[in-house]
């Protein structure tokens, strides 16, 4: 079993920054995906970003690429997502997520954390 918990939201004004965290315990292996999704007020889960154990990284829509930096520390099974250049639409709850071992199916999520963009 994966726990994974994330800490670094906050309420911001449009233009700043925020980096996440995300830490995952319990582990006995090392998560083959580390992602991050988000879920805005009145929306679908949204696909915002992801690493794998091998360091490649995915993007979802065109608005994160410039803007937020995903990183991942597989010794320390840690997952960082830096987000600059924030917009009022990016408010959403961000949720760290993570795969099994040789999978792509998210299987293991976090409680999330609240990011708030104020214009």
């Amino acid at each position: 079993q994966v726990q994974l918990v994330e800490s670094g939201g906050g309420l911001v004004q449009a233009g700043d920054s925020l980096r996440l965290s995300c830490a995952a315990s319990g582990r006995t292996f090392i998560p083959n995906l580390m992602g991050w999704f988000r879920r805005a007020p009145g929306k679908g889960r949204e696909f915002v970003a992801s690493a794998s154990r091998s360091a490649g990284i995915t993007y979802g829509a065109d608005s994160f690429k410039g803007r937020f930096t995903i990183s991942r520390d597989n010794a320390k099974g840690t997952v960082y997502l830096q987000m600059n250049s924030l917009r009022p639409e990016d408010t959403a709850v961000y949720y760290c997520e993570a795969t099994g071992a040789n999978t792509n199916t998210y299987n293991y999520w976090g409680q999330g954390t609240q990011g708030t963009v104020v214009s």
